[in-house]
């Protein structure tokens, strides 16, 4: 019964609709669709493929240069060498590239990217080292504590602000259900089980002994009969021997 009545409890928990509120959002702070004229670095610039003037794949882009207003300035091309090894980091004017978006295709050219000019360009020169791969992996780790704490701090906000009301109808519920079926059926059950225990002890008290017939004696088996004795064979009679005569 307390089993049935709980998942009354959890079925009408999850079918109740959430009342709580959407929270309002900041004006002028968040994008929420993307705009006419506006693109994404990753889908336009980051990892594109840098061509020469002759259709030739000469490096691709790696990074962007913003200035102090956040501005892109230029971009980072990494050229030369194989699979990523030996490869020179150029940077390159934002002017100077050519985008074109050929049939959904994005095409980035620098025309100007001869193998000679390449090979005559310095490596682009940071002001701040890159970061190691423990920095690295350190930011990414407290990023992703940072995101896991927010999550479950607003998770556990929203179950608190709605499990009050939601638990309350849930508890009405399962306690309207419990009355008007659980409650009426289990007494219905027990009258039964009463009824047919009452019917049952009657008939054990009213039912006549049962005459026990002795069971039958097995019939004796008659002695075996003692082996007889052979018959004999009377003994001859020896001939009577005749007397002597006296002279």
């Amino acid at each position: 019964m307390q089993r049935g009545v709980l998942t009354l409890a959890a079925a009408a928990f999850f079918a109740l609709p959430a009342f709580a509120e959407p929270a309002a959002t900041p004006q002028d702070v968040f994008l929420t669709t993307q705009g006419e004229g506006q693109y994404l670095a990753k889908d336009l610039l980051l990892g594109a493929k840098v061509h020469n003037a002759e259709g030739a794949i000469v490096g691709d882009v790696e990074d962007l240069i913003l200035d102090a207003n956040n501005q892109v300035q230029g971009v980072i091309v990494g050229v030369g060498g194989f699979a990523g090894f030996g490869e020179k980091r150029i940077g390159v004017a934002l002017p100077a590239l050519q985008i074109k978006n050929e049939s959904g295709v994005v095409i980035v050219s620098l025309p100007q990217a001869t193998k000679a000019t390449l090979d005559a360009l310095p490596a682009f020169e940071r002001k701040q080292p890159p970061k190691s791969l423990i920095d690295r992996a350190i930011e990414k780790a407290k990023e992703l504590s940072d995101k896991s704490a927010v999550t479950a701090k607003d998770a556990y906000e929203k179950a608190k602000e709605e499990a009050g009301p939601a638990l309350q109808r849930a508890e009405d519920a399962a306690k309207k259900t419990y009355e008007e079926s659980v409650k009426p059926a289990l007494e219905k059950a027990g009258e039964a089980t009463k009824d047919a225990y009452d019917a049952a002890k009657d008939a054990m008290a009213t039912k006549p002994a049962e005459t026990t017939t002795p069971a039958e004696t097995p019939a004796a088996t008659p002695p075996a009969a003692e082996p007889s004795a052979p018959a004999t064979t009377p003994a001859e009679t020896p001939k009577e021997t005749p007397p002597a005569t006296t002279p």
